[in-house]
């Protein structure tokens, strides 16, 4: 069973039991989050579509911890000037736990 969400103008596809990095929440480890934006659910016999979400579905997830994602070099150049410049970038992301997909 798994089921198309939407979150932060992505999509993601969700199994029970699987870890998912969203945008930064800020909530504690343990809180319970619903995501109410199903787009789609597949159980296995039959896959029922959103027009364009469903009605009654959502999808109940924990939080987990806030990690950071990967590291993002910028390098800005100037040429015959004399001018460079380098920093870099790491977004912080929610990590949470799949705990079941409601219909």
């Amino acid at each position: 069973m798994y089921a198309i969400i939407k979150n932060g103008g992505r999509q993601f596809k969700v199994e029970p039991n699987k870890k998912l990095m969203i945008d930064y929440r800020e909530e504690e480890p343990g809180t319970i989050i619903e995501f109410s934006d199903v787009l789609a659910i597949n159980d296995g016999n039959e896959v029922k579509l959103g027009q364009p979400t469903l009605a009654g579905a959502k999808v109940v997830a924990e939080v987990l911890a806030d990690e950071k994602g990967p590291k993002l070099t910028i390098a800005k150049f100037r040429r015959r000037k004399n001018s460079k410049r380098k920093t870099g970038h790491r977004q912080i992301y929610t990590l949470v736990k799949i705990n079941e997909i409601v219909e």
